[in-house]
C-alpha cells in the first residue's frame, strides 16, 4: 500500500510518500512546502490544493492519512488551519482516494509511544523508524512522515481487532471459548 501522509497548514504543509509491504515501510518522497506569508490567504489554499494533486498525479497512492486539527490558541487561525486540511484533502477526494484523519495524540502515539510527545521526539522517532539520519528532515516534514505511518499502523486489515467487552470479543473468537 502506498500511503500520502499530511501535515496541512496555511504556511507549512508537510507531506511524505510511504510504501509499506507487510511490516516494511519505505520513504519514496517527503518535503514540506513554504507558502508566502505575504500571499493573499486564497491563494496559499489554492497552491496546497495544485501541490497535493502533482503529488496524487506523481505517486498515485492508494490512500491518504491527514493530521486533523484539534485547538487553537484563536478563531481566525482555527479556521485557516481547516480551509488548509480541506484543500490538502480535496484532490484526493476528487480522484476518490479513501482519506483518514488523524488527531496529533494519535499520530504521536502511533510512532513514539506517548500522545505527549514533543516534535523533536517524533522526528527522531520516524527517522530511526525509516533508517535515516537524525534531523535530515524538518518538523513539518517528519509530522507528515508520523501521519502516514500512524495510517499504516492503524490500517483496518493490519491491526488487531479491538473490541468493547468480553462477549463482542467470544463472538468473534469462537475458539476461544472453554
Amino acid at each position: 500500500m502506498r500511503i500520502l501522509g499530511i501535515d496541512p497548514g496555511s504556511l507549512f504543509t508537510g507531506y511524505a510518500v510511504v510504501d509499506v509491504q507487510g511490516a516494511e515501510e519505505q520513504l519514496v518522497d517527503c518535503g514540506t512546502l513554504r507558502l508566502n506569508s505575504d500571499d493573499a490567504h486564497q491563494l496559499r489554499l489554492r497552491v496546497i490544493y495544485e501541490h497535493i494533486e502533482a503529488l496524487l498525479e506523481e505517486h498515485a497512492p492508494d490512500a491518504c492519512a491527514v493530521e486533523m486539527p484539534v485547538y487553537g490558541q484563536n478563531p481566525q487561525s482555527m479556521l485557516k488551519l481547516g480551509r488548509a486540511q480541506a484543500a490538502a484533502v480535496l484532490p484526493a477526494l476528487n480522484r476518490t482516494i479513501p482519506v483518514s484523519e488523524y488527531t496529533p495524540k494519535a499520530v504521536k502515539k502511533s510512532v513514539t509511544g506517548n500522545g505527549n510527545a514533543s516534535k523533536q521526539q517524533v522526528a527522531y522517532m520516524v527517522c530511526a523508524m525509516l533508517s535515516m539520519e537524525t534531523g535530515s528532515v524538518g518538523l513539518d516534514t517528519s509530522d507528515a512522515i508520523a501521519v502516514a505511518l500512524c495510517h499504516a499502523h492503524r490500517h483496518v486489515n493490519d491491526a488487531p481487532q479491538r473490541h468493547t467487552s468480553w462477549k463482542s470479543f467470544l463472538q468473534a473468537n469462537p475458539d476461544r471459548k472453554r
